[in-house]
């Protein structure tokens, strides 16, 4: 659960939104399966979300890009509350459109 939720650190600390479940996966990896299953999930659609972002900055210049920013910024929002309720529950959860960059 803490690897989800750590993911909003980003709100407060510059990319902490990638070091929360970057430092959760490589302290518990060994120990808990599930929690680094999680961590991954979790890394994973931060960076998916950081290309997302990116992509609509450039659309900033075609006049869409701010609504396409607001849209990945409550989507990700949106997704890590999902996350950490069923972390919570014990249960396994895919990110949509999360892009599988670390395996």
């Amino acid at each position: 659960m803490l690897a989800h939720l750590s993911a909003l650190a980003g709100l407060l600390v510059p990319l902490g939104s990638f070091l929360g479940p970057f430092i959760i996966w490589q302290i518990k990896k060994n120990e808990f399966p599930s929690v680094e299953a999680h961590a991954k999930a979790s890394l994973n659609f931060q960076l998916s979300c950081l290309i997302y972002a990116v992509i609509s900055a450039i659309f900033i210049i075609v006049g869409i890009g701010i609504l396409f920013l607001m849209a990945v910024g409550i989507f990700s929002l949106v997704c890590v509350i999902i996350a950490t309720i069923k972390a919570n529950n014990g249960e396994p959860w895919k990110y949509p459109l999360s892009l599988t960059l670390i395996k």
